[in-house]
C-alpha cells in the first residue's frame, strides 16, 4: 500500500469519525460513481464492505432511475427499514454515495442529519485524483 495523500487520510478520517461519533452507526462505507469501494470504516472486514458496496451502488441507481422518472429532483436519501435496524444512502458528491448499516435503535432523523454533515464536509473534497486514491488504496 502507498503512502497516502493528506486529502485521503482526511476522507478516512472523517468517515471513522462519522461512525464513530454517530450513535447507531455499525458500519459505514463510501462507494465511487462506478459502484466501488472508496473507503470503510477501519473495525470491518474488506469483503463485507465489498458486498455492502454492490449494494449501495445498486440501490443509488435504482433511486436515481425512480427519480428521473418524476419532477422531484435528485436523489437525497435512500432507507431500507429492515427488522433488525436499517441501511442508508445519501449522496455525497461527483456520483459516490455513503452507504450505513445502522442499529434498529439508531434515531433517523439525526442519522440523516449526520450524514448530511459528512457528505457536506467530504463532498466537497472528492476529485477525480482523489477518488482514484481512495479505490486503490482502501484499508485493509
Amino acid at each position: 500500500m502507498s503512502t497516502l495523500s493528506t486529502e485521503a487520510k482526511t476522507f478516512n478520517w472523517l468517515l471513522d469519525t462519522f461512525a464513530s461519533g454517530t450513535a447507531g452507526v455499525v458500519q459505514a462505507i463510501a462507494v465511487s460513481s462506478d459502484g466501488l469501494l472508496m473507503a470503510m470504516t477501519t473495525a470491518q472486514e474488506r469483503a463485507n464492505s465489498e458486498r455492502l458496496a454492490a449494494v449501495v451502488s445498486g440501490l443509488t441507481s435504482l433511486a436515481a432511475g425512480a427519480a428521473g422518472c418524476y419532477p422531484l429532483g435528485g436523489l437525497n436519501r435512500v432507507i431500507l427499514d429492515m427488522d433488525e435496524g436499517y441501511l442508508l444512502v445519501t449522496s455525497i458528491s461527483a456520483g459516490s454515495a455513503l452507504g450505513v448499516i445502522a442499529e434498529r435503535s439508531a434515531n433517523l432523523g439525526t442519522l440523516a442529519y449526520e450524514m448530511t454533515l459528512f457528505a457536506n464536509k467530504a463532498g466537497d473534497a472528492l476529485t477525480p485524483t482523489l477518488i482514484n486514491e481512495l479505490k486503490r488504496n482502501v484499508q485493509a
